[in-house]
């Protein structure tokens, strides 16, 4: 344009709107002043007692010193906060103990969590023999006599879709998680040294906890979680838990936790040995277990 061609054909061949433009060349340059003066409320340097006593901030300083010198020494800024408001009826927030804890340096440095074991995602793979992958999962039900839940953790094989173990109780920790695992690996005669199968569980405290993961690393079984809000990855132990609530437990109102115990047991040994499954050639889960391990049928593999 200083070439003497128009605005409007320069504009065009680079493609730049005129409007933006003009509103570019028109505007004044920030003065560099403006740009580094600071911005919000001055420090007053002051804060008030409840009586309206004003107290410096010199003075405050010397009681938090005072503070991490004495009990307050394991204390962060949140803590002294409260001990300033209590001890010396100081009326302060706990920003400006941060601000001051600052300036003396005696914040407490940040912890650093550190995940001992780190999470392995599930992942989709050809599932071809049992022993494979196991999946384990918790559903709670309704006791109506005496207005409690329960918790039923299951442990199913992928794929033979036996219940090879579970637990029921009125609580459900890590060490029954554990309990089950163990008694699966008993049951299926599967001890260390030999060829583990893989477990997969959603993301529930029982199987992120400290005493789950050691046992999976004592026994050197590979242990993978499923992406948050992915069921779909855990199809297999979610559908079980969807027949287990359409026939049995939304078939009988509990009055105590004996007769869930009684119900559900005999649920789980006719799902095991009657119960038939269409993905199995229509056989009960035992039944094909017992059938595939001596080669009298054949299951092609699938994706899981």
């Amino acid at each position: 344009m200083e070439l003497g061609y128009k605005t409007s054909l320069v504009l065009g061949f680079v493609g730049l709107s005129s409007s933006t433009y003009y509103e570019n060349i028109s505007r004044k340059p920030k003065e560099q002043a403006d740009i580094r003066k600071p911005s919000g409320r001055p420090i007053p340097g002051y804060s008030f007692t409840s009586k309206g006593v004003r107290i410096f901030d010199e003075q405050i300083k010397e009681w938090l010193c005072k503070l991490v010198a004495g009990d307050g020494f394991d204390y962060g800024y949140r803590k002294l906060t409260v001990c300033l408001q209590e001890d010396y009826d100081l009326q302060i927030n706990h920003k400006k103990v941060y601000r001051l804890c600052k300036e003396l340096n005696i914040l407490r440095p940040q912890r650093k969590i550190k995940q001992r074991y780190p999470r392995r995602l599930a992942k989709r793979e050809k599932i071809h023999s049992q022993n494979q992958l196991w999946e384990m999962n918790i559903k709670y039900g309704y006791i109506y006599g005496t207005d409690q839940f329960f918790f039923q953790l299951s442990l199913i094989d992928v794929f033979d879709r036996s219940i090879i173990n579970y637990h029921l109780g009125l609580s459900c920790k890590a060490k029954d998680a554990c309990k089950v695992l163990k008694n699966a690996l008993r049951k299926r005669c599967i001890v260390k040294g030999m060829d583990m199968p893989k477990v997969r569980t959603d993301n529930g405290p029982q199987f992120i906890s400290h005493k789950f993961n050691s046992l999976c690393k004592e026994l050197g079984i590979e242990y993978e979680r499923i992406p948050v809000k992915t069921p779909n990855m855990n199809a297999h132990i979610e559908a079980f838990h969807s027949i287990l609530e359409e026939e049995c437990y939304s078939r009988n109102e509990f009055k105590s936790f004996m007769e869930v115990y009684d119900i559900v047991s005999n649920y789980m040994k006719y799902y095991n040995e009657r119960r038939r499954h269409g993905s199995i050639r229509n056989m009960p889960p035992a039944k094909f277990y017992e059938a595939f391990k001596n080669n009298s049928v054949k299951m092609e593999s699938f994706i899981a």
